[in-house]
């Protein structure tokens, strides 16, 4: 039994070649993705307090891009500001302009300080907006009340 584990501790991690050096796995070439083209998507703007997030779709809701203040280089304060949100529109159309997304739905959630200068900067960047909707969630009759005091 011993025998077995000191052949198991003293087996080498890497194979050698005949000259001695360690050989390397050869690396994997990597295939490129095809690019769905989309003309049409959505767009998905949430603006917090603390930060700006931007998400590209399709019509079906499948992420094309994505992109955050804090992705984009932002930190504290600075990220809910009106410039980091333009600055994150600016990256995620970058990275849809393979797609040929020309057209988006906006839907905007949040009460941040992005949320205009994020529509704005999507017109600016060459992506045309065809509507704007607010899905920020509001209470219907707001929290459940606390229970009476029992003195």
């Amino acid at each position: 039994m011993e025998e077995t584990m000191n052949a198991v501790a003293t087996a080498p991690a890497e194979a050698t070649t005949e000259e001695g050096k360690k050989s390397k796995a050869a690396p994997r070439k990597k295939t490129k993705k095809a690019v769905r083209q989309v003309s049409h998507g959505r767009c998905y703007v949430q603006a917090t307090y603390n930060n700006t997030i931007v998400t590209l779709t399709d019509a079906n809701g499948n992420v094309l891009a994505w992109s955050s203040a804090g992705k984009v280089g932002f930190s504290g304060p600075k990220k809910s500001t009106p410039y980091a949100a333009s600055m994150i529109i600016k990256d995620v159309t970058e990275k849809v302009k393979d797609t040929g997304l020309k057209d988006v739905n906006v839907f905007v959630k949040g009460i941040g300080s992005g949320r205009e200068s994020a529509v704005r900067a999507l017109n600016a960047n060459g992506i045309n907006v065809l509507s704007i909707k607010d899905i920020t969630p509001i209470p219907h009759n707001g929290c459940r009340p606390p229970k009476p005091r029992r003195v």
